[in-house]
């Protein structure tokens, strides 16, 4: 074989894989718009408790009373100072 026939081989077949890698880059590079896409698991936000009606009841009653009895007590105490 001639050495002139050999190196235009090689040429042919490094124009052919240089083709070859300018198609696969091309594919590999095609990105979409905006920021990349995180590889991170998304962090999700701990779900609010709900209260029953029967749970907000008894809540509300407890309030109820606890008010009651502190306007009693600041009552009786109104009285006496101003018996004084």
């Amino acid at each position: 074989m001639d050495t002139k026939r050999i190196i235009a081989d090689i040429d042919t077949e490094i124009s052919k894989l240089q083709q070859v890698r300018a198609l696969l880059s091309t594919v590999a590079i095609k990105k979409g718009p905006g920021r990349p896409r995180s590889t991170e698991p998304k962090v999700t936000k701990p779900k609010k408790r709900k209260m029953s009606a029967k749970g907000r009841a008894a809540i509300s009653a407890a309030m109820k009373t606890r008010w009651a009895k502190k306007r009693a007590t600041k009552s009786v105490t109104t009285k006496a100072a101003t018996k004084v």
